[in-house]
């Protein structure tokens, strides 16, 4: 089970989380059609790196990337390639995490490759919102099922799905702790929130049904139907009077407004 952390434990979460929200805004800059999937990765490894951490993910359970780099249809996993070239159109959800003073960072965005649709954009808004929605559920008098709920309910009315097979979780030493922090569920279940306990949001939604399966690579989660897949994640702090979101999407935002890609 997650414990409630310390202050002092929580002051380093923050630290971490806060160097994975700047890390996504370094890569923010360079998401644009022609650029490989594999840069956008080396970008995210030398910016960890030069702020005196190590990349979160590489080497974990034997991932050989610093980042999962999930392209369109690829719901999470997706592991950056050199042959991976992002078009105009696409979406890619950038997961990124980071280790340093022994506690990890651990954060997701989804991003427009120039111009998409507004189908698709309306995705990455609901998403975006679902898990704003979630968190604010992340206070020691709610439960998992609260956060799962809210996610929930907020995407499903939209026609949007909820990937089931994947899910949150803690966040502290490990990358990923107890409890699971599904995105779906009845509100007033599950297990109950303790203040300073950290966890990790983690909307996966679908514009198209839930059902998934892993790629051939061992790694990667498709939609079955080929849809495309949006993924917002935050790392918060459960709290008495309220949430404390360890993440920021503000650092991302502010070079997303200047390319004109808010959603």
């Amino acid at each position: 089970m997650n414990k409630p952390k310390t202050e002092q434990e929580i002051e380093i979460l923050r630290d971490n989380n806060l160097l994975v929200s700047k890390t996504l805004a370094e890569i923010a800059k360079h998401i644009q059609p022609g650029v490989t999937t594999a840069a956008l990765d080396r970008v995210a490894e030398d910016f960890i790196r030069s702020n005196g951490a190590v990349p979160g993910f590489l080497g974990y359970q034997g991932y050989p990337k610093t980042l999962c780099t999930s392209v369109n249809a690829c719901v999470v996993h997706g592991i950056p390639s050199d042959n991976e070239v992002l078009k105009e159109g696409d979406i890619v959800s950038i997961d990124c995490g980071t280790f340093k003073d022994g506690f990890y960072g651990d954060s997701a965005y989804t991003f427009a490759v120039g111009e998409i649709s507004t189908e698709v954009a309306n995705l990455l808004k609901y998403t975006k919102e679902s898990l704003q929605l979630g968190a604010q559920k992340a206070m020691d008098k709610f439960r998992i099922g609260d956060i799962a709920s809210a996610v929930q309910t907020h995407v499903e009315a939209q026609g949007y799905s909820v990937v089931r097979e994947m899910v949150g979780h803690g966040l502290g030493r490990n990358m990923h702790e107890k409890p699971d922090v599904p995105n779906y569920g009845k509100a007033g279940t599950g297990k109950k929130l303790m203040d300073g306990m950290v966890i990790c949001i983690e909307p996966m939604i679908n514009l198209g049904k839930r059902q998934v399966y892993i790629g051939r690579d061992g790694w990667s989660i498709m939609t079955l139907d080929g849809k495309p897949s949006a993924h917002f994640e935050y790392a918060v702090a459960v709290g008495h009077h309220g949430p404390d979101i360890l993440t920021t999407f503000s650092y991302i935002e502010e070079v997303l407004k200047q390319k004109g890609q808010i959603y």
